[in-house]
């Protein structure tokens, strides 16, 4: 039996949380804030960022396109995408 994936918005505030300098709390995170520009979050931070939460959701990161990670600015965007490929139960 497979491990139960969490909740994909629980899952990017907490990737996130983990990788922002200093680390808040991800009950605190906005999702219509800027990635860059509110969070300070710098390039490597946010491959790091999608990554992990791509890893947690069970969600390939080969879905996207560099594109598409480009026009994630935001917690909303990211959950957003990763919804659409989320595995059925997440």
């Amino acid at each position: 039996m497979l491990p139960e994936l969490p909740d994909i918005e629980t899952a990017a505030r907490e990737q996130l949380a983990a990788v922002l300098t200093p680390e808040l709390a991800p009950a605190t995170l906005d999702l219509d804030a800027d990635l860059v520009g509110s969070y300070a979050l710098t390039s490597l931070n946010k491959v790091l960022f999608l990554t992990e939460v791509c890893e947690a959701t069970g969600v390939g990161l080969a879905h996207f396109t560099e594109h598409d990670l480009a026009t994630m600015r935001t917690l909303r965007d990211v959950t957003e995408a990763l919804t659409r490929y989320a595995p059925k139960g997440a």
